[in-house]
């Protein structure tokens, strides 16, 4: 009998032996299967009539378990004292990154399709750097290729958003309906509510965009703070506290139904679970480990194939259906998303060739007054080896 021990690793093995880079794909590719099953998830709770603020409760109670020992541990030694300047930027993170990001975000999936509030995702490194220009954290050259690119990418993005709100148009395609005479399917989670009719789709577009610029809003807000409190994990574990703390305060008095605190059906502690362990937990780990190995931009690229994912997994799960205007809309935002993060990896090269010119410079300037007197006949340094 093998012993599953002597297999688990070789399975390691196996894993460290691939190229890093194939780790880093095979692990975007899994991140973005799993924030995909999120949006289908986060549906088919609404579909069952998880309550909208019920649900982010509990999510971000699993998200605060699973982060607070990791946070406690790894980052005991670089976790600066705690004062109330913190404890108020951590609450502010909070209203923006939590409580705005994910209360708009499910009231405009409720209004509209996993899909389409994947792909007006897509703009949030757009609207990031607008953000950033307009609050002068980030210069525009417009004299530069890499300047133009990136504005040209956000009036793309922006344009997309402006397209899926203001413009539905037809049906381009629609799950083949039910052959006559056999039964139609109970109301389960699998339910055809995934184009959200009966709702209004130009609101639900109008939270989403709510929706993009909190989270736009939080990574500018968040770069400061992590400049005085290098503590990632110990950052992100106030920050869900506060945004616990206050959809908590909300729901106290928006959600007076007692029942909608309780698990009705299976169905409704999977999405749950999905969204704190999976959505909240395995894939922050891994997202933190694809940014620090392969760079924001690469783990940014990848975004656009969550939206294709999507796409298929509410087609088939949730009947969905797409429109024109979500279709040139969605084609838009991927456009400028990859002018924005074409820009900014263009600007990170000429970055590091200016920052390599002048340091080039400084040794051979320093080189040269040196005398040569002494060793004449020895290399002048290791420079640039």
């Amino acid at each position: 009998m093998a012993d599953p021990s002597a297999s688990g690793g070789s399975g390691r093995r196996m894993w460290c032996s691939m190229p890093e880079k194939f780790q880093l794909h095979a692990a975007m590719l899994a991140l973005q299967f799993g924030y995909a099953g999120f949006h289908v998830v986060s549906r088919a709770a609404l579909n069952m009539g998880i309550s909208k603020l019920v649900f982010p409760v509990y999510r971000n109670v699993i998200a605060l378990l699973l982060l607070l020992p990791f946070a406690y541990f790894l980052e005991k030694k670089e976790r600066p004292a705690i004062t109330l300047n913190f404890l108020l930027q951590f609450f502010l993170l909070a209203l923006v990154g939590i409580t705005a990001n994910q209360g708009f975000y499910l009231l405009g999936l409720d209004n509209t399709s996993p899909t389409f509030a994947s792909a007006v995702q897509n703009s949030v490194p757009a609207l990031t750097f607008l953000m950033a220009a307009l609050l002068r954290i980030e210069k525009v050259r417009l004299d530069r290729k890499d300047g133009i690119a990136k504005v040209i990418g956000t009036f793309f993005c922006v344009c997309g958003a402006t397209v899926i709100t203001l413009y539905k148009g037809p049906v381009i395609y629609s799950p083949a309906p039910p052959l006559h005479g056999m039964l139609e399917p109970e109301p389960t989670i699998f339910a055809s509510l995934g184009d959200a009719k009966g709702k209004n789709w130009t609101l639900g577009c109008v939270y989403l965009i709510g929706h993009c610029l909190s989270w736009s809003g939080w990574l500018v807000l968040q770069a400061p703070v992590l400049k005085k409190y290098p503590a990632r994990l110990s950052v992100t574990s106030y920050t869900c506290f506060f945004g616990l703390i206050q959809f908590l305060i909300i729901a106290a008095f928006a959600e007076r139904d007692p029942q909608a605190w309780i698990f009705h059906t299976g169905g409704e502690v999977f999405t749950i679970l999905y969204a704190g362990v999976v959505a909240s937990g395995i894939a922050f780990a891994v997202q933190i480990w694809c940014i620090d190995r392969g760079g924001p931009v690469f783990v940014a690229v990848y975004q656009p194939v969550q939206t294709l994912v999507v796409a298929i997994m509410a087609s088939i799960a949730l009947g969905e259906e797409f429109y024109l205007g979500g279709i040139i809309g969605a084609v838009l935002i991927i456009a400028g998303l990859y002018l924005v993060l074409w820009g900014k990896s263009e600007e990170k090269k000429f970055a590091a060739l200016i920052q390599s010119t002048q340091e080039h410079g400084t040794s051979r300037t320093s080189t040269h007054i040196k005398t040569t007197l002494t060793q004449p006949l020895l290399p002048s340094s290791t420079e640039n080896v």
